[in-house]
Parts: C-alpha cells; sequence; structure tokens
C-alpha cells in the first residue's frame, strides 16, 4: 500500500512527529511518500493546490493523509481522495472559526476518517472521529542516566534543571507563565529549552532534567509529555488536552488544575524533590502509545478506506 503524507514544509522540513509517524509505517509495510506545503499564508497554500494534484496524479497512491487542517483544506481543493485527515491540536482549538472550518471542509469534501488525539478534541467535534494519539519511538526515547546527560549538555553541576520541552515563541506555550513559576523556586534551579535541537537528541535533555514543563494553554495529545514518559521523568503541566489521562497513576508526575503560578511553583516542588520509581514508560507502552502500536491501527485505516 502507497501513502501520500501532505504537512507543512514552512519551516524547510517536515514536523518531526509527522516524520516519525511516517518512519513508523514503513516498518509496518506502508510506502509513505510526501508532499510539503511551502507556501505562507492563504495566497501561499492555495498556490499548492495544483502541485499538489500533479503530484496525487503521477504518485499512484491508495490513500492520502493530511496533517493538521490547513493542508487537509489543500488536499480536498485537490481533490485528492480518500483523504484520512489527522487534526493536531491548535488546528481546532486556537477559534471557534477553525472548528467551522473543519465541520465544512469534512462534509462538502466527504474526508473518509477524522483522526483527533484525546477526547478532549473529540468532544469539541459533533461528528465521527477516531481519537488515536501520535505514538513515540520506545527505542529512541529511552531512559539514561542523569549526570551523564547534563555533563553532556554542559548543564551546571549541582543545580536542579528544569525542561520547556517547546519552542517559547509560540503564544500557545505560555513560556512567560513557566518562566515567572521557575522564578520563584530560586536561583539554584535552571530552566531549558530545546530550540533548534534535533529531534533525536532531545532524548539527552529530557533525561538530564530534574523535571520537565509543560505550560500549554491548549494542546491535543503533547507528544513532549510522552516522550518525557518514555524516559521515566517527574513532569509538571496545565491540564491541557489529554495529559491528565496519559499521566494519571504515573508517581512524580502532576497536572496543574489552575494556570496560577503558585499552584505550578508548588507541583515543581514536588516533582523536583521525587526519589521514587517513576513509571511512566510503563504505562506509556500498556496504554498502547508505543509508535509500532499507533502503526499498525493507521494501517488498519487505510486498508479500510481504501476499499471503500
Amino acid at each position: 500500500m502507497k501513502v501520500l503524507f501532505v504537512a507543512s514544509g514552512n519551516h524547510g522540513k517536515i514536523s518531526p512527529v509527522v516524520k516519525a509517524q511516517g518512519d513508523s509505517l514503513a516498518k509496518v509495510g506502508i510506502e509513505v511518500d510526501y508532499f510539503l506545503i511551502k507556501g505562507k499564508g492563504i495566497k501561499g497554500y492555495l498556490g499548492q493546490i495544483l502541485p499538489l494534484r500533479r503530484y496525487w496524479k503521477n504518485g499512484n497512491y491508495d490513500v492520502a493523509h493530511a496533517h493538521f487542517s490547513f493542508s487537509s483544506y489543500v488536499a480536498s481543493l485537490a481533490r485528492v481522495k480518500p483523504l484520512v485527515v489527522s487534526l493536531m491540536g491548535s488546528d481546532l482549538k486556537a477559534t471557534p472559526w477553525n472548528k467551522k472550518m473543519i465541520r465544512f471542509f469534512s462534509k462538502v469534501f466527504r474526508w473518509r476518517e477524522i483522526i483527533v488525539k484525546s477526547n478532549d478534541m473529540a468532544a469539541d467535534l459533533p461528528m465521527e472521529v477516531h481519537v488515536i494519539p501520535n505514538g513515540v519511538d520506545t527505542e529512541l526515547f529511552v531512559p539514561m542516566e542523569k549526570q551523564l546527560c547534563q555533563q553532556k549538555l554542559g548543564w551546571k553541576e549541582g543545580a536542579k534543571h528544569i525542561l520547556f520541552p517547546a519552542n517559547p515563541n509560540r503564544t500557545e506555550k505560555d513560556f512567560p507563565l513557566a518562566q515567572g513559576a521557575v522564578s520563584l523556586l530560586g536561583n539554584d534551579v535552571q530552566l531549558h529549552v530545546y530550540e533548534n535541537v534535533e529531534h533525536n537528541d532531545t532524548v539527552y535533555f529530557y533525561n538530564a532534567a530534574d523535571a520537565v514543563l509543560l505550560t500549554s494553554k491548549w494542546e491535543g495529545s503533547p507528544n513532549v509529555i510522552k516522550e518525557a514518559m518514555a524516559c521515566n521523568r517527574p513532569i509538571v503541566s496545565t491540564n491541557v488536552g489529554d495529559v491528565k489521562e496519559r499521566v494519571e497513576g504515573v508517581d512524580g508526575c502532576f497536572v496543574a488544575e489552575t494556570r496560577e503560578p503558585q499552584e505550578i511553583v508548588g507541583l515543581l516542588q514536588k516533582a523536583l524533590a521525587f526519589e521514587g520509581k517513576n513509571c511512566g514508560r510503563e504505562k506509556l507502552i500498556n496504554d498502547g502509545l508505543d509508535c509500532m502500536t499507533v502503526a499498525k491501527e493507521l494501517k488498519h485505516i487505510y486498508k479500510r478506506v481504501s476499499c471503500m
């Protein structure tokens, strides 16, 4: 079976999450090709309709899988079908207008399957969807010796280190909230981000961290939380997406019920003091969120829609 992934390429390369999913599908016998949308703004995206149409016709594909809503709109207007659509979180959560556009395009262009990343996202769409979080490469993201990873990254010895695993310039990630909370912990606590770090190298950042902190305003099913779990790291997060479900019952992982800095500070103190056994990796695998299990589920969906 041959599947065409349609996704944004505006940062010069495909999203690591989307690429990881394509790589895992290749391991279960699905041939994956990529069409990257590199235009910016509405005009840029519309300019990709005809090139995508030609690419699709020449490729002899069985299924198209568009990631994020704007890529789905381009694929729909290019009359690419059968079309599977993955909504990732911000493309649904950001504004009410997004939801209206998704409902319109899915109905008019008859999207075959809609995949969302959490039950929270599913509740926002009055239509049939599949809840399939992105899987994690549990062969890449593994527990490692914290001190060795800190030395590799040149982090200050003797300090406590908190990782903010997101782009601090994205407003929905609310980096100022993270900064404000960490600033209340004292000078012996340092906050790190992994901007412009190769995806394969982020494993060292997770394992070097005494705690991983996510302060997003909204999410779908944040892979950074699942990657941190695969490394058995303590976690503090705002209550977004499926985070509470993912870390439920995992010692050393905490979800804030408010966005108040003082609550986050209190949870960070607990995470930094945690010295017990963290079973995040075990729960992640038991929940079927390793990338190979997710790939097999997607393969089943592709086979079904290609026969419809």
